[in-house]
């Protein structure tokens, strides 16, 4: 294993951008849901004409899909990640625009047959169901309560009310009060496993919201301990959280699957 130094430095480094995860590979592994996400998104737009995908990222997981509807639009908040996405869908003749948190979406009443989100920061239940056909559905992967928790906690110390955030049942509650019937609930708890220090520098970068005020030098007798923990050859174990959610929609209904943090 490289000094700490050296691990730090790369990582400070690399870019984090976008919401692909290929820089960790041999550097730390996460499990994924059961239902496989990427797959029946496929599924679901192969069937439609118009479709939306909610908080895109950098598009990385849209442009999985081989082919999309012949309507399909993405939105993104966060500039960098938009002008990726862009890039990377525009030439697919996907339509990116970014629209900031809390705003509501610039598309007409009924205009999707199909609304997705992979790991969505906050969902807008009532633009989610204003935007939806009335024979429209939403199918997306949101995070869970308490997800990665270990290693928040192990930089913030314990938050035993931030551990009840995202609770499932208040998920179904907020869709449900926008006009949504859910139909179906699945949760996952899944391994994540951090082999060195620079896995955690990159992932807390990345990941702003997990640790708000990381920097290396505030943490970084935290970050040594790790540090000597894994050159043991003793990896850092924490557990990701992710909801699935189905929801049919009749216009005041919504298909859903999935929620992830």
């Amino acid at each position: 294993m490289k000094p700490f130094d050296d691990l730090i430095a790369e990582a400070k480094a690399a870019d984090v951008t976008g919401w692909g995860f290929d820089w960790l590979a041999g550097r730390a592994s996460e499990q994924r849901p059961s239902w496989g996400y990427a797959q029946l998104l496929v599924q679901r737009l192969s069937a439609v004409c118009a479709a939306l995908d909610l908080d895109t990222g950098g598009g990385e997981v849209l442009d999985e899909a081989p082919r999309f509807p012949p309507v399909m639009c993405a939105t993104e908040a966060w500039p960098p990640n938009a002008r990726k996405a862009h890039e990377r869908l525009g030439p697919r003749g996907v339509q990116v625009v970014q629209v900031a948190p809390g705003t509501a979406l610039p598309f007409a009443d009924a205009s999707f047959e199909l609304a997705t989100s992979r790991h969505p920061v906050q969902p807008d239940w009532s633009e989610i169901h204003r935007v939806l056909r009335p024979d429209g559905h939403y199918f997306a992967q949101h995070v869970g309560p308490a997800s990665a928790f270990e290693l928040i906690e192990h930089f913030l110390g314990p938050l035993p009310r931030e551990r009840l955030m995202r609770d499932p049942q208040d998920e179904v509650a907020a869709a449900q009060a926008a006009g949504l019937t859910v139909t179906g609930l699945r949760t996952a708890r899944c391994r994540m496993l951090f082999h060195d220090v620079g896995a955690v520098v990159w992932i807390l970068r990345k990941c702003i919201w997990w640790v708000p005020d990381f920097s290396v030098d505030k943490y970084r007798a935290e970050l040594l301990a790790l540090d000597s923990q894994m050159r043991q050859g003793e990896p850092f174990v924490a557990h990701s959280t992710r909801l699935s959610l189905r929801r049919g929609v009749k216009r005041g209904q919504a298909e859903a699957a999935a929620i992830d943090r």
